[in-house]
């Protein structure tokens, strides 16, 4: 796969013409309909060249075109992002059967949705997963489940035979995660069983396949509880024969201070889960000063960490699939970031004229530019190369996949690189 580094001059004509693609194909692989005339030097693209397509004649389905070449529906909807995931084709369009490349990477990549995600992203996005989990399931202090509307997503998922798995937080109506909630369960070990219950309730009949567990800012004190009931709710879930995952916060010492750490055991949560998640995200966040999301030399002392504790072949790493805009200067307790897509933050760079930069050091993009009351800002987001650099650490460490926090949010570079570099197959 290439991804090309946009120069001086250079338009989507050009490209295309210099890798011998249509212009929709580049247009489409990398979201850049709105900024086709106006590119911002720097920008990564995704470089995906077709061996084989198939122009649709009268009378051919979706269905029947992948019969012909002995290919699934998802795949045609992984090598063509234009359809959005839908069964619907024209008489004389072009439809990718095969790139060039073949796939380097067989772990699991998935990730999680708010169940207000647009159907559009929805559809185009599932087809490159292999599970998912809507966000996110709640629970009262006597057990009872806190449900979502999560029929749409759950329709979708089986369409596209992604795997769903039941989400299950302490994140309350102000969105905040509570830590009481949290502690009265783990001490009142009959409760156990009845939310044991009625969560596989749930999972049997709307027909979930796993759970994952993510209750954060646990109390020092409830350490070993935790994983005793992380324990305790495996063993009840895989009498289905479904799997749990636990959520992990980015610890890089067992002694590391701080609410969000000091509750967490990666040894003892690591035995007592079939999967764990870590966190590997929010370096850059809302109020936070400048700086990557994910930056990799901080992901690594995560990963280090965990690998010392958790055996890799238990651990997915978590995938940021956002930026963030920072006015600047940068004041601390007063500044507050702005929360941006990849494609919004490529059209911000685009329409403010800025030359778009990567560190290598972070392995991230980023760039400045002066809004229209002189205020100077800065950006850090994610794109096809950062992905690059994240996925290449989860086949480094030998983990058993990526999970995205969010898949929300439109990033069509990440999705065609996903579609070349996955193996899809097994």
């Amino acid at each position: 796969m290439i991804i090309h580094t946009v120069s001086s001059g250079e338009t989507v004509f050009s490209i295309a013409a210099r890798y011998g693609i249509s212009e929709q194909l580049l247009e489409v692989n990398n979201g850049l309909q709105n900024v086709r005339d106006s590119l911002p030097i720097g920008l990564g693209l995704v470089i995906l060249i077709p061996s084989e397509v198939y122009t649709v004649r009268a009378g051919d389905t979706l269905r029947s075109v992948a019969a012909r070449f002995g290919i699934t529906l998802n795949d045609l909807y992984r090598r063509n992002l234009i359809l959005g995931g839908r069964d619907e084709i024209f008489d004389g369009q072009t439809l990718v059967i095969e790139y060039v490349d073949r796939p380097i990477y067989d772990f699991s990549v998935g990730g999680y949705y708010y169940t207000f995600v647009s159907d559009d992203i929805l559809n185009t996005s599932l087809p490159l997963t292999k599970l998912f989990m809507p966000f996110t399931y709640g629970f009262t202090p006597t057990g009872e489940i806190v449900e979502i509307n999560d029929e749409k997503l759950l329709e979708r998922g089986y369409y596209y035979s992604s795997a769903p798995y039941f989400h299950l937080s302490t994140l309350t109506e102000t969105g905040a995660f509570s830590n009481e909630l949290a502690s009265a369960l783990f001490k009142d070990r009959a409760l156990w069983s009845t939310l044991a219950d009625n969560i596989i309730a749930v999972m049997q009949a709307k027909g979930y396949v796993g759970l994952d567990i993510d209750f954060e800012f646990i109390d020092a004190s409830d350490r070993e509880l935790y994983a005793q009931f992380i324990g305790y709710m495996r063993t009840r879930v895989n009498e289905y024969s479904y799997r749990l995952i636990v959520a992990l916060p980015p610890k890089t010492s067992a002694t590391q201070q701080g609410q969000l750490y000091e509750g967490v055991d990666y040894r003892l949560l690591g035995e007592a889960a079939d999967y764990c998640l870590l966190m590997t995200y929010e370096w850059g966040y809302t109020y936070g000063p400048p700086m990557p999301v994910s930056p990799t030399p901080s992901i690594r002392r995560v990963l280090d960490y965990a690998v010392s504790e958790i055996p890799p072949q238990k651990i997915y790493m978590g995938i940021s699939n956002y930026g963030y805009d920072w006015k600047l200067p940068y004041i601390r307790g007063e500044s507050r970031a702005v929360s941006l897509s990849n494609t919004e933050a490529v059209e911000l760079a685009s329409h403010t004229g800025s030359e778009i930069f990567y560190s290598d050091e972070y392995e991230a993009p980023y760039f400045n530019y002066t809004d229209n009351d002189g205020n100077r800002h800065e950006v850090w987001f994610e794109d096809a190369r950062s992905i690059a650099a994240k996925l290449a650490l989860i086949k480094e460490y030998g983990f058993h996949g990526g999970l995205y926090w969010n898949l929300n949010r439109e990033n069509p570079q990440n999705l065609s690189y996903l579609s070349s570099a996955m193996n899809y197959q097994n």
